[in-house]
């Protein structure tokens, strides 16, 4: 019976992708809209909301409609079942978003049969554009942001170093990526910490931390509740204090959280694609029209922004196959694609499909009585690391 309900769902996909072409283009976005994480799932849209403001909802004629779906959380089968409704019923001809790379990995089986390109505006393991030909991703990976960090450890004369993340994917490729990195440039690692995505308590990995004799902590955890814990703890468990450095990506500082951590939050570095204090053009206008679009300074983050920059590459595709659902043409047309976005000057790498960008070095800052990340140090073109041929 399970087999059967396979090759039905098979084959209605591949019906759907034979007969999709329409006036109105739907975009499939399934995104943390709601729950813990729901400010990132919003600021998918509220990117989208900014690019179809300033460029209207039609492209060659058609009108681009984007329809919305709620991931809430790491939950692969959930996020399948939403794409797939998405592709049978609602029959889109794109599929973007995805918060979390569980969710990710799991979609990405259904594009090719579907004939469904997607554009991934957060998910950060390196493999995903590995899993099919029809993804292409306009926000990060841990390789591309951690390669930078373990440099700058070194620089600023860590020499032992605990490094504490998430037990998934994204956490697994950042321990890998900064280990590899800051030993090859002679540092030593003494603690090596995975966290169950469920952790909330992190007074005993302070603990371990303060026991492994470490100088600096690198850490990531995905952005939201968890990293405010994390920081907090480091903070009330005397180990700034102490003098012990922490070094961590973007995702654990978002702007958002700095009011919370506080004062005592300053001096902390992450490496990032972007802060919303980047000095440019391009993000002053972005963020004058994030803010007449109704959203609060404050609330911004960087999947704004990646979605922003993805609602560009899909306007692409749609214009290059003439709104007809031919997937190969589709990515095609945005491999080896340059614009100026928001974060600064970026490009689509044509053989991983992933974004090519600068990674800033930033401190946290009390600048005119507000907390901000400061950029000050660029690392330019970082490609994936993880994913460049050694």
């Amino acid at each position: 019976m399970k087999g059967l309900r396979t090759v039905c769902a098979a084959a209605a996909l591949s019906f759907v992708a034979a007969g999709a072409h329409a006036d109105t283009i739907k975009v499939g976005v399934i995104g943390t809209m709601s729950g813990p994480y729901a400010l990132f799932g919003q600021n998918f849209k509220m990117g989208i909301d900014a690019w179809v403001a300033e460029h209207g909802n039609k492209v060659g004629g058609h009108t681009v409609e984007f329809v919305y779906r709620d991931e809430v959380s790491p939950n692969p089968a959930q996020s399948k079942a939403l794409a797939q409704e998405l592709i049978v019923k609602e029959k889109v001809q794109y599929i973007a978003g995805l918060y979390f790379t569980p969710n990710a990995m799991a979609v990405a089986p259904l594009l090719q049969e579907a004939k469904v390109p997607m554009v991934v505006l957060n998910a950060a393991t390196s493999s995903i554009t590995e899993k099919s030909p029809y993804i292409v991703r306009t926000s990060f990976t841990m390789f591309q942001n951690t390669v930078p960090a373990a440099k700058v450890a070194k620089q600023k004369g860590a020499k032992k170093v605990a490094i504490a993340v998430s037990d998934y994917g994204p956490g697994i490729d950042a321990e890998a990526a900064f280990k590899k990195t800051f030993e090859a440039e002679g540092g030593s690692v003494v603690e090596a910490i995975r966290m169950p995505l469920s952790t909330t308590d992190f007074g005993p990995i302070m603990q371990r931390i303060k026991n492994s004799g470490a100088d600096m902590i690198f850490t990531f955890l995905p952005a939201g509740p968890p990293t405010l814990g994390f920081v907090k703890a480091y903070i009330d468990n005397g180990l700034k204090a102490d003098g012990v450095k922490l070094m961590s990506t973007g995702d654990v500082v978002t702007e958002p959280d700095l009011p919370n951590i506080g004062d005592s939050g300053i001096g902390i570095l992450s490496t990032y694609h972007y802060a919303v204090s980047h000095d440019s053009p391009e993000n002053k206008a972005f963020l004058a029209q994030l803010e007449k679009g109704g959203a609060k300074l404050g609330d911004i983050t960087m999947t704004s922004v990646a979605a922003y920059d993805g609602a560009r590459l899909i306007y692409k595709m749609i214009e290059a196959t003439g709104g007809k659902q031919d997937p190969d043409k589709a990515i095609k047309a945005v491999e080896g694609m340059k614009w100026t976005s928001p974060r600064g000057p970026v490009s689509i790498d044509p053989t991983t499909r992933h974004i090519t960008q600068n990674v800033y070095l930033r401190e946290v800052v009390k600048q005119d009585g507000k907390l901000i990340n400061k950029e000050i140090e660029t690392f330019k073109d970082q490609p994936d690391w993880g994913l460049v041929k050694q």
